[in-house]
């Protein structure tokens, strides 16, 4: 298995499913680093160096250590209950959301929903949001007033890696940037 295949079930591990290596989230999302190991060894071979070259090469910064390096935890995208302590923050006037085509419609009536998470992701340009729909097939970028919300008592909370977070996003706060992807 690949580091890149790693880095994913890692995901899957502190965001979704820790039991399936074994491992228990405490109620912050943070993993003993030690026993992930060990729970990745059951069924793939993996060490620390392994761990700290897919921390240290993800691309969207997805996890971090503790101080002491003992524990790491997933920044953000579960979908499990756990808190990972953010700070509520003030966003820019805009951010963004990127999805697929298929999704927009939904979307333009319903406004954004977390779904499995516990959060809906939004990202500071269009550009990192085209690429985020574009992991979904044909992608639609949604312009959101941020700005408009804060003003309205909704709360933002910014991930460690720079991800926009908040709990939903009613439609009137949607502009539909693109009809079809590029």
């Amino acid at each position: 298995m690949s580091l890149t295949e790693l880095g994913k079930y890692m995901a899957l591990l502190l965001r979704h499913k820790p039991e399936t290596a074994g491992i228990k989230l405490d109620e912050h999302g943070w993993a003993d680093v030690d026993m992930l190991i060990a729970g990745i060894q059951k069924t793939h071979p993996f060490n620390r160096d392994m761990l700290q070259t897919i921390v240290a090469r993800d691309s969207k910064q997805r996890y971090s250590f503790n101080e002491d390096g003992t524990k790491i935890r997933a920044n953000q995208g579960h979908s499990i209950p756990v808190d990972v302590e953010l700070q509520a923050a003030v966003p820019p006037a805009v951010l963004f959301h990127g999805t697929a085509l298929k999704s927009a419609a939904a979307i333009k009536q319903d406004g954004l929903k977390p779904m499995s998470r516990l959060y809906v992701h939004l990202s500071k340009d269009e550009r990192t949001a085209e690429t985020v729909g574009r992991r979904h097939g044909n992608p639609v970028i949604f312009r959101v007033d941020s700005g408009k919300m804060a003003d309205d008592g909704f709360v933002f909370y910014l991930s460690k890696n720079g991800v926009w977070l908040t709990k939903s996003v009613p439609s009137i706060y949607l502009e539909q940037l693109t009809k079809t992807g590029k």
